[in-house]
Protein backbone atom coordinates (compact mmCIF):
# COMPACT_ATOMS: atom_id res chain seq x y z
CA UNK A 1 0.00 0.00 0.00
CA UNK A 2 1.08 3.52 -0.80
CA UNK A 3 -0.39 6.56 0.87
CA UNK A 4 -0.31 9.95 -0.84
CA UNK A 5 -1.08 13.27 0.81
CA UNK A 6 -1.26 16.46 -1.22
CA UNK A 7 -0.83 19.91 0.32
CA UNK A 8 -0.17 23.49 -0.66
CA UNK A 9 -3.47 24.44 -2.24
CA UNK A 10 -5.40 27.58 -1.49
CA UNK A 11 -6.60 30.85 -2.90
CA UNK A 12 -4.20 32.55 -5.28
CA UNK A 13 -4.52 35.70 -7.35
CA UNK A 14 -4.24 35.50 -11.14
CA UNK A 15 -0.64 35.82 -12.22
CA UNK A 16 0.63 34.33 -9.00
CA UNK A 17 2.44 31.08 -8.44
CA UNK A 18 1.90 28.02 -6.31
CA UNK A 19 3.86 25.01 -5.15
CA UNK A 20 2.00 21.84 -4.36
CA UNK A 21 3.45 18.88 -2.52
CA UNK A 22 2.62 15.19 -2.58
CA UNK A 23 4.08 13.18 0.27
CA UNK A 24 4.29 9.44 -0.30
CA UNK A 25 4.51 6.87 2.45
CA UNK A 26 4.09 3.15 2.89
CA UNK A 27 5.50 0.82 0.25
CA UNK A 28 7.18 3.60 -1.70
CA UNK A 29 9.73 1.16 -3.08
CA UNK A 30 6.94 -0.21 -5.31
CA UNK A 31 6.35 3.12 -7.06
CA UNK A 32 7.14 3.14 -10.78
CA UNK A 33 5.75 6.49 -11.83
CA UNK A 34 4.05 9.41 -10.18
CA UNK A 35 1.82 11.96 -11.77
CA UNK A 36 -0.03 15.17 -11.13
CA UNK A 37 -3.64 15.49 -12.26
CA UNK A 38 -6.31 18.09 -11.81
CA UNK A 39 -10.07 18.18 -12.01
CA UNK A 40 -11.79 21.46 -12.66
CA UNK A 41 -15.47 21.94 -11.76
CA UNK A 42 -17.67 20.11 -14.25
CA UNK A 43 -14.72 18.60 -16.10
CA UNK A 44 -12.99 15.27 -16.19
CA UNK A 45 -9.76 14.69 -14.36
CA UNK A 46 -6.82 15.48 -16.61
CA UNK A 47 -3.14 14.65 -16.54
CA UNK A 48 -0.68 17.50 -16.02
CA UNK A 49 2.69 15.82 -15.72
CA UNK A 50 4.35 12.54 -14.89
CA UNK A 51 7.68 11.55 -13.42
CA UNK A 52 9.19 8.08 -13.71
CA UNK A 53 11.24 6.57 -10.92
CA UNK A 54 14.27 7.14 -13.15
CA UNK A 55 13.59 10.86 -13.16
CA UNK A 56 12.09 11.34 -16.60
CA UNK A 57 9.47 14.06 -16.51
CA UNK A 58 6.80 14.55 -19.14
CA UNK A 59 4.51 17.57 -19.30
CA UNK A 60 1.29 17.90 -21.21
CA UNK A 61 1.65 20.16 -24.21
CA UNK A 62 -0.93 22.65 -23.01
CA UNK A 63 0.86 23.37 -19.75
CA UNK A 64 4.49 23.09 -20.68
CA UNK A 65 6.28 26.28 -19.79
CA UNK A 66 4.09 27.15 -16.83
CA UNK A 67 4.59 24.08 -14.72
CA UNK A 68 7.53 22.20 -13.33
CA UNK A 69 7.82 19.00 -11.35
CA UNK A 70 10.47 18.22 -8.81
CA UNK A 71 11.14 15.60 -6.19
CA UNK A 72 12.73 15.39 -2.79
CA UNK A 73 13.83 11.78 -2.73
CA UNK A 74 14.81 11.76 0.92
CA UNK A 75 11.34 12.92 1.88
CA UNK A 76 9.52 10.86 -0.77
CA UNK A 77 7.80 14.03 -1.85
CA UNK A 78 6.81 15.13 -5.34
CA UNK A 79 6.29 18.82 -6.07
CA UNK A 80 4.30 20.70 -8.67
CA UNK A 81 5.01 24.34 -9.25
CA UNK A 82 2.72 26.45 -11.40
CA UNK A 83 3.47 30.01 -12.41
CA UNK A 84 1.34 32.66 -14.08
CA UNK A 85 -1.79 31.14 -12.62
CA UNK A 86 -5.04 31.71 -14.47
CA UNK A 87 -8.64 31.31 -13.35
CA UNK A 88 -8.87 28.19 -15.50
CA UNK A 89 -6.23 26.61 -13.24
CA UNK A 90 -8.91 26.46 -10.54
CA UNK A 91 -9.27 22.77 -9.77
CA UNK A 92 -8.63 20.03 -7.28
CA UNK A 93 -5.08 18.81 -7.81
CA UNK A 94 -4.28 15.16 -7.25
CA UNK A 95 -1.16 13.09 -7.30
CA UNK A 96 -1.12 9.43 -8.22
CA UNK A 97 1.41 6.63 -8.05
CA UNK A 98 1.62 3.62 -10.33
CA UNK A 99 3.18 0.68 -8.58
CA UNK A 100 4.82 -2.62 -9.41
CA UNK A 101 1.77 -4.37 -7.98
CA UNK A 102 -0.37 -3.00 -10.81
CA UNK A 103 -2.32 -0.76 -8.48
CA UNK A 104 -2.53 2.99 -8.88
CA UNK A 105 -2.88 4.91 -5.64
CA UNK A 106 -4.40 8.37 -5.40
CA UNK A 107 -4.24 11.12 -2.88
CA UNK A 108 -7.33 12.95 -1.69
CA UNK A 109 -6.45 16.12 -3.54
CA UNK A 110 -5.79 19.73 -2.68
CA UNK A 111 -8.03 22.58 -3.83
CA UNK A 112 -6.58 25.46 -5.80
CA UNK A 113 -8.70 28.54 -6.47
CA UNK A 114 -7.37 31.26 -8.73
CA UNK A 115 -9.37 34.40 -8.25
CA UNK A 116 -8.95 38.07 -7.53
Amino acid sequence: QVQLVESGGGLVQPGGSLRLSCAASGDTFTILNMGWYRQAPGRQRELIATRTNLGRITYTDSEQGRISVGRDGAANTLFLEIILLKPRDTAVYYCAADTTTGTTFWGQGTQVIVSS
